[in-house]
C-alpha cells in the first residue's frame, strides 16, 4: 500500500505517509445559545488558500511517486507526507471562518457527510480492485486479502481509530484521513459553541496551547512509553485541526497581521529542510526531539502559510494563488488525493518498477500526474461537486 505502515520512533507511533484530508467550501455550524440572535456577517472566500490546497496535494503526490519511480532526493520527499497536516490546519480554518451561527448541527453533519462520502464511496470502489485480492500475491505488498469486515470499517469511516495498519488502511489506503475528518466534524460543532466569544488573543493562546500539549504528549510517549497510552490518529491530528480554529478566530477578529507569503515560505522552507537534515544526522542538537515533535511543529509552519495567505487575501494583496489554473486545481485536489495512489499502484502492478532511482524517473511523474489530474476532473465533475451540490440542501 501507499508506504502506508505505520512508521515507530523510539516507542512513538506516528502518522504515516499518506495523503491528506481536505476542506473547503464554506460551512456553517450554530452559534452559541447565549449569544444575541443576530446573524454575523459572512466573511469573503479567502480564495488564495484553494490554490495552495493544490501544491500541498501535489507535494503529497510527489512522495508516493517514490513507490514507482524513485527520484534521488526521494528521502526529502517523505515529507510530502505533511500534505496531510496542512489540510487538517485548513479544515479547522475553513470551517471557523465560514461559520454563521443559526445553522442546526443536524444541517452541519448533513453538509459534512455531502462534502466528502460520494466522491470517498466511488474512489474506494475503485481501489478495491488495485488493493485487494482473494488470493494476493506476496510480491506485491501493497495488496491485501479481501477481508468484507474491514472493508466495512472504512466505508462508515470508522477504520482510522484503529493503529494495526491492516485495519488504519483498509480500503482506499488514502481514506485513513477521512476517518480523522469524520472526528473533526463531529466534535467541531460544540467546539464552536465553546469558543464563539473569544477573539484575536483568545484565538492565539488556543493555537500556543494546543501545540505546547501535543508536544508534551508525544514526549511523554517517548519517555514512558509503558505507562502512556497510545492515542489513535483522529485524537493526535486534533492539534492541527484545533490550531487551525484558533487561527481563523483570531483574524475573524479583525487581526490583521503584515506577514509576508514569501517569509512564510522561507519560514516552512528553511523548518522542513531543518527537520530533514536533522533526521538523517542524529548528532544534530535537539534531533530526538523535533524527530518526536515533528507534527506540531508542521503544525506551526504550515499555519503561518496559511495566516500570511488569508491576511494578505483580506488586505487586498495581489496573489497567484488566485489565479484561475490554480483555483481549479485547488477545487479537485480533494479527488486528486483520494485517486492518485490507486492510479499509481496499478500501473505498479502491471508495469513494475519504473527503474533505479533517478531525474529520468521525472518523465514518470509527469505521466502520471496528467493521468491523475484527468481522473481527478472526472471524479470531481460527475460524483464530488454536482452530489454534493445535491445533498447539501437549502443554506
Amino acid at each position: 500500500m501507499t508506504k502506508a505502515a505505520e512508521e515507530k520512533e523510539a516507542g512513538q507511533v506516528r502518522a504515516a505517509p499518506a495523503p491528506l484530508a481536505h476542506d473547503e467550501p464554506p460551512a456553517t455550524v450554530p452559534a452559541d445559545p447565549a449569544a444575541p440572535p443576530t446573524t454575523r456577517k459572512r466573511l469573503p472566500r479567502v480564495e488564495s488558500l484553494t490554490g495552495l490546497r493544490w501544491w500541498a496535494a501535489f507535494f503529497v503526490f510527489t512522495h508516493h511517486m517514490t513507490n514507482l519511480a524513485p527520484l534521488p532526493i526521494y528521502k526529502f520527499l517523505k515529507f510530502g507526507t505533511s500534505g496531510v497536516t496542512f489540510f487538517f490546519v485548513l479544515s479547522g480554518f475553513v470551517l471557523t471562518w465560514s461559520a454563521q451561527p443559526g445553522t442546526k448541527v443536524r444541517t452541519f453533519y448533513r453538509r459534512r457527510f455531502a462534502r466528502i462520502w460520494p466522491a470517498h464511496a466511488v474512489a474506494l470502489l475503485a481501489a478495491v480492485f488495485v488493493f485487494y485480492r482473494i488470493h494476493p500475491d506476496p510480491a506485491m505488498s501493497w495488496i491485501k486479502p479481501f477481508d468484507i469486515s474491514i472493508l466495512l470499517l472504512s466505508v462508515v469511516l470508522l477504520h482510522g481509530w484503529s493503529n494495526d495498519p491492516t485495519i488504519l488502511y483498509s480500503g482506499n489506503p488514502a481514506s485513513w484521513t477521512l476517518s480523522v475528518e469524520a472526528f473533526f466534524y463531529a466534535f467541531f460543532p460544540f467546539l464552536q459553541r465553546a469558543t464563539v466569544r473569544l477573539k484575536t488573543a483568545g484565538g492565539l493562546v488556543m493555537c500556543v496551547v494546543v501545540v505546547a500539549l501535543g508536544g508534551a504528549y508525544r514526549l511523554a510517549l517517548y519517555k514512558w512509553p509503558d505507562t502512556v497510552p497510545v492515542l489513535p490518529q483522529p485524537v493526535l491530528h486534533s492539534v492541527a485541526f484545533i490550531f487551525g480554529i484558533g487561527l481563523a478566530i483570531a483574524l475573524r477578529s479583525g487581526w490583521r497581521p503584515r506577514f509576508p507569503f514569501w517569509l512564510a515560505f522561507a519560514i516552512f522552507a528553511v523548518g522542513i529542510y531543518t527537520l530533514y537534515y536533522s533526521g538523517e544526522h542524529r548528532t544534530v542538537p535537539f534531533a530526538t526531539t523535533m524527530a518526536l515533535t515533528q507534527k506540531e511543529i508542521l503544525t506551526v509552519l504550515y499555519g503561518l502559510m496559511i495566516l500570511a495567505v488569508a491576511s494578505r487575501d483580506m488586505r487586498g494583496g495581489r496573489s497567484l494563488l488566485r489565479s484561475r489554473p490554480l483555483v481549479a486545481l485547488g477545487q479537485w485536489s480533494y479527488s486528486f488525493y483520494l485517486v492518485h495512489a490507486t492510479i499509481l499502484y496499478a500501473i505498479r502492478e502491471f508495469h513494475g518498477l519504473a527503474g533505479p532511482v533517478g531525474w529520468s524517473n521525472l518523465t514518470w511523474y509527469a505521466g502520471v500526474l496528467v493521468l491523475s489530474i484527468f481522473a481527478s476532473w472526472l471524479l470531481y465533475k460527475f460524483v464530488e461537486h454536482p452530489l454534493e451540490r445535491r445533498l447539501r440542501g437549502p443554506r
